[in-house]
């Protein structure tokens, strides 16, 4: 009978000792997984590829980055991750390009295309 109760002393503390290594590594997981994802950006809303505006706004959320650029030029951002650039648009065909950095050199890039078309004015005879 005492072969069977140090049995299962042993066997408890071992499963107590497997369950909170365990519950380490998990944790430890979770909070790797933004070094895991890398840099990510989003951008708040789809802007149609045709404005008939000069200048448009882009605007979204970039996560573990350290830098960010768009059409190679920085921008910063907010200390929740959230960005707003303007774009200038060139007649015709444009294309702006977000990109960033995290801080192990990791790179992402988001292209969007926008073509710019003045509104075109008709009279009527």
């Amino acid at each position: 009978m005492i072969k069977e109760s140090v049995l299962f002393k042993d066997v408890l503390k071992v499963t107590l000792i497997v369950l909170a290594g365990l519950i380490v590594l998990l944790y430890v997981m979770f909070q790797a997984r933004f070094l895991i994802v890398g840099p990510q950006i989003r951008l708040s809303s789809e802007l149609p590829p045709q404005h008939n505006q000069r200048i448009i706004t882009l605007s979204g959320n970039a996560t573990n980055i350290s830098r960010l650029w768009l059409n190679g030029r920085q921008i910063f951002t907010n200390p929740q991750g959230a960005f707003s650039a303007a774009v200038v648009l060139e007649n015709g065909y444009t294309i702006a390009k977000l990109e960033a950095e995290d801080r192990y050199g990791r790179r992402t890039a988001l292209t969007r295309e926008f073509v710019y078309a003045p509104m075109n004015f008709t009279t009527s005879h």
